[in-house]
């Protein structure tokens, strides 16, 4: 209203100066009111690419550009380093001048001042560059942001090129839920739980999902990105390919390829139809159609059931001539053989348990299987409940195993202490002749499921004895991490995961914009010393 007031109160003063001094006064006044509101007071802020200062935050070990990097001023204005390790600086005010800047990001370390301050003066000039160099603390190095929006920001507002296709904004998505990824068809499948969009605060719910091509076939080495290839609806926004009627979002997990009767190689998945997080009101079995773009149920599973369906991140194992798929949640506990009949009949799933035959899960009345020499005797039993981290605490809290019998416990290689490992995925890794883990840290972390673990073992299902963090989060999660083998490279030496960076469940009310939400791709080298995983006794 201010503003309307002036306007008018200006005009009557002009009416009256027209009526005194003529026409030509009039219209050369004019012409200074019309222009004193429509340039601000003060600098003038256009700015074009080359009025920035660009800060490239670097690791200085690789020299690649480090992402999500704050950087942030006296006042707390924060800036975030893009997937390039970027910053185009512009502040209106603080141009060509001495700036300070915190410097922080969680695994990586920058030196301090003096006055213990993690930081540095930069002078900045429109045009000007600098670069910081950080020490990574990670072994496991941050790579780029897989999904999101601006995911190349400010390396487009510099006028530089990009190695995605879409580095701003592809099909409307702005976060996403858990990576699934599988290579089907001479192509990666890449599936999402709930989806963030653009326009609206509530998203998509049930399940998005993309293609993309692999390495070598027209696709991105992967240590420069991935180009995503949406399925998308009319709008353009990424939409629901699992679209299972009914209230509730819709979930997926197990996704694995497989031969069906008629010899069609399919993709297929476990679906749940929530209600909450701890209540489900449908589960069953879905397969991809890929001219459809859509998973489509093909069978249902009774809500009773509790784990005798595909579920976490599977692999292939042969075992005596067979050939098995695994379901790690971390722990490989559940199989069933690897033949479509078998997959979608819940009778035929086996646990590997140190149970009775026969036998349910009762903490200190639970009856376990011990030899004539009162060994601990773990086997693939049906109709039998398995043994995890879990039940293996609560068995030997009730007294009825020793900690030298834990398989499900490793011990951190620093510390020496048990590691409560979470949700992650198993492989087979020719380089290290081992099957090796990825996986995060549930309980006594300084981010709860914001540490990530590398562990080893001579058998899929264990023991595995030790552990080395890899990735450490502050009061940050990075939930349902993912090794994706198809981007092994070196015989295995470098491999490739992402999770789920977010800060649900952290309690951390200082969100970081963009990368909020949103998968972020790790490279972990092991050939890394720090991986000779020696345990040490807890």
């Amino acid at each position: 209203m201010l503003f309307f007031s002036s306007i008018r109160k200006s005009w009557t003063e002009t009416s009256t100066l027209f009526a005194s001094c003529g026409l030509g006064f009039f219209i050369v006044l004019s012409a200074f009111h019309l222009v004193a509101y429509a340039v601000p007071f003060g600098e003038n802020i256009a700015i074009d690419s080359s009025d920035f200062f660009v800060i490239h935050v670097i690791d200085e070990a690789t020299g690649r550009g480090v992402p999500c990097v704050e950087l942030k001023t006296v006042n707390d204005i924060s800036f975030w380093t893009d997937s390039a390790g970027v910053v185009a600086f512009f502040e209106p005010g603080m141009m060509d001048r001495k700036v300070f800047f915190y410097v922080k990001s969680e695994g990586y370390e920058f030196p301090k001042d003096g006055f213990d301050y993690r930081g540095v003066t930069l002078e900045t000039r429109r045009g000007g560059r600098a670069e910081l160099k950080l020490k990574r603390i990670n072994i496991a190095e941050r790579l780029y942001r897989l999904t999101g929006a601006g995911i190349y920001r400010d390396s487009v507002l510099l006028g530089e090129k990009t190695s995605i296709k879409e580095p701003l904004l592809n099909a409307e998505v702005l976060g996403q839920d858990g990576t699934m990824a599988e290579v089907w068809n001479g192509k990666i499948f890449w599936f999402w739980g709930d989806t963030n969009r653009l326009r609206y605060p509530l998203g998509l719910f049930k399940v998005s999902g993309a293609v993309s091509s692999l390495p070598g076939k027209g696709g991105l080495v992967p240590s420069v990105g991935v180009n995503l290839e949406y399925f998308r609806d009319d709008e353009g926004f990424s939409r629901p390919v699992c679209p299972i009627p009914g209230e509730g979002p819709v979930w997926i997990e197990g996704l694995l390829k497989i031969k069906d009767e008629q010899g069609e190689e399919r993709l297929i998945a476990r679906f749940m139809r929530l209600k909450s997080m701890d209540e489900t009101l449908e589960q069953g079995i879905v397969a991809f159609d890929e001219k459809e773009g859509l998973f489509k149920k093909i069978k249902e599973l009774d809500l009773k059931e509790k784990w005798r369906f595909p579920q976490g991140h599977p692999f292939l194992w042969r075992d005596d001539g067979m050939e098995y798929f695994m379901f790690p949640l971390p722990f490989a506990n559940i199989r069933v053989r690897a033949e479509w009949s078998e997959l979608l009949d819940p009778t035929k799933y086996e646990a590997f348990t140190c149970l009775k035959s026969g036998e349910k899960f009762r903490k200190e009345k639970t009856v376990l299987d011990r030899d004539a020499e009162g060994r601990l005797v773990y086997s693939w039993k049906e109709n039998t409940d398995p043994v995890g981290r879990d039940e293996e605490r609560e068995l030997y809290k009730a007294g009825l195993i020793k900690e030298s019998e834990a398989r499900f416990h490793p011990c951190d290689v620093e510390s020496g202490k048990r590691v409560q490992l979470h949700r992650g995925s198993i492989h087979w890794n020719e380089y290290k002749k081992k099957w090796i883990m990825i996986a995060v840290e549930i309980e006594g972390s300084q981010s709860n499921l914001g540490e990530v673990w590398y562990a080893e073992a001579d058998s899929p299902v264990g023991p595995w004895p030790s552990a080395r963090k890899i990735v450490t989060h502050d009061k940050y999660t990075f939930y349902n991490p993912a090794h994706h083998p198809f981007f092994d490279e070196q015989e295995g030496k470098i491999i490739y995961f992402d999770g789920t960076y977010a800060d649900t469940f952290s309690g951390n009310p200082r969100i970081t914009p963009r990368y909020n939400y949103n998968q972020i791709m790790y490279r972990l080298d092991l050939s890394d010393p720090r991986l000779k995983l020696e345990k040490k006794k807890p």
